[in-house]
């Protein structure tokens, strides 16, 4: 079953357009959504090439009950319009938006999906659209572009054009897009929309877990990444582990059982429950039992 929430698409992997083998390792990796990207990682020499291969890649993404997503480029580049020509063509469930930082912007490309839509026969207002912010300003005003369509209900951090915009020096442990990293989150839970971290562009696995946690303790429930291999720990990080489950089962059944009994709190494991703590754990419950019918 596709995983039509935005709290359940834990990770959105991006891979090259005209790279067949590297479509291969993309669906055999477990990824929540898949992310062909017809902008930087795929040569403009390549991009008809790579349009070409996304019906396939659509298909054998839905057969495996994966997302299917295209990264186009902006429309106002010599490619963007073939692009989203054949993105949509291969019907796909979003479109991801590369430095998106206006809403004019935006908006020009949700008008073309919908031209896209009824010429196509596609359902109106199906295709999601996807900013992804790798750019200072688009980090910073990503609530205004939340609503520059109905369309936008993710947004997505970008990490390397990112640093170099910041003229960050860029490592590992990722101090550098910390700020960053904090402030989308906010700014993407006030505008209602799902904020997706930024991916980790090196090679460990242990590292790219270490960053999800890290995310994760800040309100992330979703990470982009670009090696297919990471993908399964990444699913791993944001799928509420047994230990948690049974800890937030036990806030939300002693709370209730305080709150039928007329009592404002309880004591749980030394913790005073209060109803903020209830709710969060009572939000990861119904999401682990979510998680569960996805599969």
């Amino acid at each position: 079953m596709q995983r039509r929430d935005p709290d359940l698409r834990r990770t959105w992997l991006f891979g090259p357009g005209a790279d067949a083998p590297a479509h291969d390792a993309m669906l055999s990796s477990g990824a929540d959504v898949l992310i062909v990207d017809l902008e930087d990682f795929t040569p403009a020499a390549r991009r008809a090439e790579a349009r070409h291969r996304l019906a396939g890649v659509a298909a054998r993404c839905r057969e495996r009950g994966a997302l299917f997503a295209v990264r186009v480029n902006q429309l106002d580049d010599a490619d963007g319009h073939a692009d989203l020509a054949a993105a949509m063509a291969a019907r796909p469930d979003v479109i991801a938006c590369p430095m998106a930082e206006r809403v004019a912007q935006l908006a020009a490309l949700d008008a073309a999906i919908a031209t896209w839509e009824g010429a196509l026969g596609i359902e109106a207002g199906s295709t999601e659209l996807l900013p992804v912010c790798e750019t200072a300003l688009g980090v910073v005003d990503v609530r205004a572009l939340a609503g520059a369509s109905a369309r936008i209900r993710c947004a997505l951090l970008g990490a390397e054009d990112l640093a170099a915009d910041l003229c960050a020096e860029r490592g590992a442990d990722a101090i550098e897009l910390d700020h960053a990293r904090r402030r989308f989150v906010l700014e993407g839970r006030a505008a209602r929309i799902e904020p997706i971290d930024a991916p980790y562009t090196f090679a460990d696995v242990a590292g790219a877990v270490r960053e999800a946690l890290y995310a994760r303790r800040l309100g992330y429930r979703s990470k982009s990444l670009v090696r297919p291999e990471h993908a399964g720990a990444l699913n791993d990080a944001f799928t509420p582990d047994p230990a948690a489950l049974r800890q937030a089962q036990a806030v939300v059944q002693a709370f209730e059982a305080a709150r039928a009994r007329g009592e404002e709190r309880v004591l749980v494991d030394g913790l005073w429950v209060e109803v903020p703590t209830y709710r969060n754990a009572w939000r990861l419950v119904q999401r682990a039992q979510r998680l569960r019918g996805a599969s």
